[in-house]
């Protein structure tokens, strides 16, 4: 998983997901991963299937026919100390990490799975949510491979 600091915000907030996926779509437009379709696509795919994982997780990502509007595989990471409301008002879907991805054909599978498993131990992900650089969000995330 090629993750670089320019793909990582820290203390972020978000006034709702949407807000919160535009922005994790941002940063794949902006490091070339994506056209800025895909970031419509995120938010159809979370309209469609919520993309919150729970254990404070969300992985916004594109449908599968928005697959022509990558570019080149990616990742990006937002910390969102807060938490952003991923479900109803009163629902414990707060995300606290954002994964935003985009995949060449499969790519994005070896992608969701690795984060999967790394975010399974809510542990990972309070840490993750605490991490005071982006140094240390990245090298959290390159251990777990």
């Amino acid at each position: 998983m090629e993750l670089t600091e320019n793909m990582v915000l820290l203390n972020q907030s978000y006034a709702n997901k949407e807000e919160a996926i535009r922005a994790c779509g941002r940063l794949l437009v902006d490091n070339g991963c994506v056209d800025e379709d895909y970031i419509e696509a995120m938010i159809e795919r979370n309209n469609l299937v919520s993309t919150y994982m729970g254990n404070f997780i969300a992985i916004p990502h594109g449908t599968d026919e928005a697959k022509k509007y990558v570019k080149k595989t990616g990742i990006c990471v937002i910390q969102v100390p807060q938490g952003v409301q991923f479900g109803e008002p009163d629902s414990e879907n707060l995300a606290m990490v954002l994964f935003g991805i985009a995949g060449i054909e499969n790519e994005h599978l070896d992608l969701l799975q690795k984060i999967a498993i790394f975010c399974s131990e809510v542990e990972n992900v309070v840490k993750l949510a605490d991490a005071k650089t982006k140094e240390e969000i990245i090298r959290l995330l390159e251990e777990a491979e």
